[in-house]
């Protein structure tokens, strides 16, 4: 599957604010946002007015690449959406948190989604005793997130967890830090979510 592998920096640079795709590295001062506040490329400083439609556009592309999703991904998660009962922008957001890559992130099993989606491409996961290496996978309330047994004495995994230790998981989610197990406990409500995105944009964009 096609997949961004360009610098990740300039993607929060476009979007005017930290996505934190890179870790531990977007909390510092390292970070390219704070640095350089203006869009990547040329005429990144030049100012523009943005139309209506850039507006909502700029919303979905910041949600997109927040979570690494393609294209043709989120309107499949926004079908979905539509289908369900509620506000559908946020019936979109709480679709795609509940992707397996993301919930390892946020029970801080990872540093970034990015990273998540790589370990769990690399079988380091169970979800209820069965091992799922699909980052898109979408979990449910009662599933039970385990790193698998080989996983926990890797150097590698002792070092993310050692730096994610202070990291609160969100309230829809359940983590025992003893065991290196998170259970789903609710789904996602819009209060939950730390997403500095106005979904209603995304909407109106796919309304058209």
């Amino acid at each position: 599957m096609a997949r961004y592998t360009g610098a990740v920096c300039r993607l929060c640079r476009r979007e005017g604010q930290k996505l934190y795709l890179k870790g531990e590295r977007c909390y510092t001062d390292k970070c390219s946002v704070g640095r350089r506040t203006y869009a990547p490329g040329q005429h990144g400083q030049g100012r523009k007015k943005v139309s209506e439609y850039g507006l909502q556009l700029r919303a979905k592309q910041a949600t997109r690449r927040y979570y690494g999703i393609l294209e043709s991904q989120f309107r499949h998660y926004y079908e979905l959406a539509e289908k369900r009962e509620g506000k559908t922008g946020e019936q979109l957001l709480s679709i795609i948190e509940t992707r397996l890559d993301n919930v390892i992130y946020r029970l801080g099993f990872a540093s970034s989604r990015p990273e998540a989606r790589q370990l769990v491409v690399h079988n380091h996961f169970s979800v209820n005793g069965k091992k799922v290496n699909i980052p898109s996978y979408l979990v449910k309330p009662g599933d039970i997130i385990t790193i698998n047994e080989k996983s926990r004495s890797s150097e590698k995994f002792k070092s993310i967890l050692e730096s994610n230790a202070s990291r609160p998981a969100p309230k829809w989610l359940e983590v025992n830090r003893e065991t290196l197990t998170g259970k789903i406990v609710a789904l996602p409500a819009r209060e939950d979510i730390d997403l500095a995105v106005e979904e209603t944009l995304i909407v109106e964009l796919y309304s058209k």
